[in-house]
C-alpha cells in the first residue's frame, strides 16, 4: 500500500538555496522544511533535484538538507580524493555551515550542555557508504541511518591506476565536447535505465545547466574511479568504529526482479542489524519511483 504522510497543519518554510565553502570548495546546499534534521545524500553523478519528489513528503515534518558533492550538481570540483571518512566529515561540515551547529555545539560545551540534536542521514547508492561512515565516525550526531538501494561490496578492491585513467578519459571527452553535446541525453538514458518513472521528472533547465558541464563529467568519473577504495575503507571502518548501540537503521532496497541483488541487500541489513524493506515496484532511482517509501523510512524512526 502506498504511504503518503498526512500534511502537517503548519506552513512549510520556503526552500533556501545557498553555497557554503568547505575545504576551499563551494558546495551547493538546499534546505527545506522545519523540525528535526534529515540530510539526503545522492548517488554517483546525481544532483540535488533528484530528491525533489521526496522533499514535499518530508518538509512538513523535517528540516531537509540536500547538497551536491564536489563535481556534482552545482558544486565546484575538488582536487582532494574522495574517501569514506572525508565524505562523512563533509556531511558534518555541511550541517555545521547551513544550520550553525558548529557554533551551537561550541556554546553548548562551554555551558556544560550537550552536542546539537542528532540527525537522520539518508544515503543513496554510493552515498550509502558515506552515510554509514558518518554514523560510525559521528555517532553522537546520528539519530537514524537510512540506506536507499545502497552500494554493497563484500570484497572491495582499490585500484591504483583507476583515478589517473579516469582523469585522462575525462580530459579526452571534455576536449571532444562530449558534455555539451551529450550530457543531458546521457542523464536521460540513466533515468530510463534506472527508473520506472518516465519521462525524467527533473527540471529540464536544471538538467541542461548541470549535465552540459565538463565539471560534472569529470567529477562523476573521478568518484567512480575511487569507488573500490572507498568501499574497502568502509569495510575496515566497520571493524574499528561500531554503529551507536540501538541506532535505528533501515535498508530500503530496490530488487527490481534481481534475486541476487535482494540477497546482497538482505545480507547488508543483517550485517548492520537493520530493518529490511523492499521498495517495489522501483528501479535503482528509488527517489523517483517510490518517494513515499523513503519518506516512510525516515518518518517511521520517530514512531
Amino acid at each position: 500500500m502506498t504511504f503518503v504522510p498526512t500534511p502537517a497543519p503548519t506552513s512549510v518554510p520556503t526552500s533556501v538555496r545557498t553555497f557554503v565553502r568547505i575545504g576551499g570548495v563551494a558546495h551547493h546546499v538546499v534546505v527545506d522544511g522545519s523540525g528535526p534534521v534529515c540530510v539526503l545524500a545522492a548517488g554517483l553523478g546525481m544532483s540535488w533535484f533528484d530528491w525533489d519528489p521526496v522533499v514535499p513528503l518530508l518538509a512538513p515534518y523535517r528540516t531537509v538538507v540536500r547538497f551536491d558533492r564536489p563535481g556534482h550538481g552545482l558544486s565546484q570540483p575538488s582536487a582532494a580524493p574522495s574517501t569514506a571518512a572525508g565524505e562523512a566529515d563533509r556531511i558534518a561540515a555541511v550541517l555545521d555551515a547551513v544550520l550553525g551547529t558548529a557554533r551551537d555545539a561550541s556554546a553548548a560545551r562551554t555551558a556544560g550542555g550537550r552536542d546539537p540534536a542528532p540527525v537522520t542521514v539518508v544515503g543513496h547508492s554510493i552515498a550509502g557508504f558515506h552515510a554509514e561512515a558518518f554514523a560510525r565516525l559521528h555517532p553522537a550526531r546520528t539519530a537514524a541511518l537510512v540506506l536507499v538501494d545502497s552500494s554493497v561490496e563484500e570484497r572491495p578492491r582499490a585500484s591504483r591506476t583507476a583515478p589517473a585513467l579516469a582523469r585522462a578519459l575525462g580530459a579526452a571527452l571534455c576536449a571532444a565536447g562530449v558534455p555539451a553535446a551529450l550530457g543531458p541525453a546521457g542523464r536521460g538514458l540513466t533515468v530510463r535505465l534506472s527508473s520506472h518513472r518516465l519521462p525524467d521528472p527533473s527540471p529540464p533547465a536544471e538538467v541542461r545547466r548541470v549535465y552540459r558541464t565538463s565539471r560534472v563529467l569529470r567529477g562523476t568519473l573521478d568518484e567512480n574511479a575511487r569507488y573500490g577504495a572507498v568501499a574497502a575503507e568502509l569495510l575496515a571502518l566497520r571493524e574499528r568504529a561500531p554503529l551507536p548501540p540501538g541506532l535505528p537503521v533501515t535498508v530500503l532496497a530496490a530488487p527490481d526482479g534481481s534475486a541476487r541483488w535482494e540477497r546482497r541487500q538482505r545480507a547488508l541489513a543483517r550485517r548492520l542489524g537493520a530493518r529490511y524493506e523492499a521498495a517495489e515496484p522501483s528501479g535503482h532511482l528509488v527517489m523517483l519511483d517510490r518517494p513515499d517509501a523513503i519518506a516512510r523510512a525516515v518518518l517511521d524512526v520517530g514512531r
